[in-house]
């Protein structure tokens, strides 16, 4: 029986189809055979440089100028060479047998390469490096799409018009309705607050929410311990005030988590990095590690917060500007976003300006304007004395890429802080402060003037 390779270097030499949608996927290593591996080098060579198929002459004369090979290995070649004859093969399972072979090839060398790593012969790799390596190699696939052609595509362009995108949905109504029914995947989405306002709250509640939709969720913290953004997430699952926790027996705090494992068949995972420590490439490994040793992988990540990431681009000891430090950070977290799609959830500081503002703008982000222009939503999270009273906190778009920014632009979302919980506030609490989009509640509500507790916030 012909041997795939065989049957591979056949089809580069007379299927000029065939040829240009293998050979950006296959390496030069996956021929075990080294005469194999010669012929091959010397096709894609050809094919590379003068854009058409070699011949069987062309092989011989550059094989023969060749300086790697002896004379028994280059008769060898000569005789593989004259080997290869032009016998048609059905093409689609000429491409999907290859495809395996390269998948099949990529996996022993892979496996080859991790031993060789555990046992420690590799200078420049060590074991942190094995998930990578095998993961890359299960991923191996053809993928033929260089675009897509405005005038002949149409009709997967009319379809993706129509077709349902896959969201994230927030338990809160305002939000849901600001990003047209959730956070999409491959992107980046922030929240702007002060410190102490509710960074981190409202991170650990949105977390818990995707949670009992039966999600896997991804929760990265730099700021806090994993011990005390589970506590918080505790407190919003297990409907207990966050000081009381400690205080619950054993056998009640089982039986709350038990219950609370029956209502979903999502899965959160908390990973504590030190602070300034870990940037988008050591995010990938833990995804990957994830997805190896737990076959867990995630629907949304969150990572608590931004500003304290390390950047993979910049070293820590480097001398860079503030700006072009976070932005290349929002970069790489919204690169991730891409590669594993998925929506990632972050947090900024404000200003020192901006921390006691009743009405945060963009300006009022620290360190780098850059990071805006790289988010896809991005809103700011207000508390006052007045908003603490009454049990709310006020969200301002800052910028939407999923809606019109102007509509809804201040809403006001209600928050318990001892169970870490946000919740939707009854219509009457929007009334002064929302700007709904509607004609008509609009121009009710420029009729009248604000309440008090409001007066500081610009319209």
């Amino acid at each position: 029986m012909e041997k795939i390779e065989f049957l591979i270097l056949r089809n580069l030499l007379y299927n000029e189809d065939y040829a240009r949608k293998v050979i950006p996927f296959i390496k030069p290593e996956y021929f075990e055979d080294f005469n194999q591996r010669i012929v091959f080098e010397e096709i894609v060579n050809f094919i590379g440089e003068y854009n058409k198929l070699a011949t069987k002459e062309v092989l011989c004369i550059e094989v023969e100028n060749r300086k790697d090979i002896n004379d028994t290995s280059f008769k060898e070649v000569i005789h593989l060479v004259g080997c290869l004859e032009d016998v048609p093969t059905e093409l689609t399972w000429l491409l999907d047998t290859t495809e395996k072979w390269c998948r099949d090839r990529a996996i022993y060398l892979a496996l080859m390469e991790s031993i060789h790593i555990a046992d420690g012969n590799d200078e420049k790799k060590n074991r942190d490096a094995i998930p990578t390596i095998l993961s890359d190699a299960l991923a191996v696939s053809f993928d033929n799409n260089v675009g897509h052609d405005y005038l002949l595509d149409y009709e997967k362009r009319y379809e993706s018009y129509h077709r349902k995108e896959e969201k994230i949905e927030f338990d809160l109504e305002f939000f849901n309705k600001i990003t047209k029914g959730g956070l999409p995947n491959k992107t980046l989405n922030i929240a702007l607050a002060g410190t102490g306002v509710g960074k981190s709250l409202f991170m650990c509640h949105v977390a818990s929410s995707v949670l009992l939709q039966g999600r896997n969720v991804l929760y990265i913290t730099l700021e806090m311990a994993e011990e005390r953004i589970a506590e918080r997430i505790d407190a919003n699952l297990l409907n207990v005030p966050i000081q009381d926790i400690v205080e619950l027996p054993k056998q009640m705090f089982e039986t709350k988590v038990n219950n609370l494992a029956k209502k979903t068949q999502g899965t959160l995972i908390i990973k504590e990095y030190p602070t300034a420590s870990a940037h988008a490439g050591h995010f990938r490994s833990l995804l990957n590690e994830l997805a190896l040793k737990k076959s867990f992988r995630p629907d949304i990540i969150f990572v608590d917060y931004l500003n304290i990431c390390a950047s993979s681009r910049y070293k820590s000891n480097l001398s860079v500007n503030s700006y072009s430090y976070i932005k290349a950070i929002a970069e790489e977290l919204r690169g991730l976003a891409v590669e594993f799609n998925l929506p990632i959830v972050s947090a900024t500081q404000t200003t020192r300006s901006g921390y006691g503002s009743s009405d945060v703008e963009l300006t009022d982000t620290s360190e780098s304007f850059g990071l805006p222009a790289t988010a896809d939503l991005m809103f700011a999270l207000i508390s006052t004395e007045d908003l603490e009273g009454l049990g709310q906190i006020l969200v301002k778009q800052l910028k939407n890429r999923y809606n019109d920014p102007t509509i809804y632009k201040r809403f006001v979302v209600g928050i318990d802080r001892a169970k870490m919980r946000l919740y939707d506030c009854e219509q009457s609490a929007q009334k002064d402060i929302l700007d709904s989009g509607n004609e008509d509640e609009y121009n009710d509500y420029e009729d009248k003037k604000p309440k008090k507790s409001f007066e500081g916030f610009k319209f």
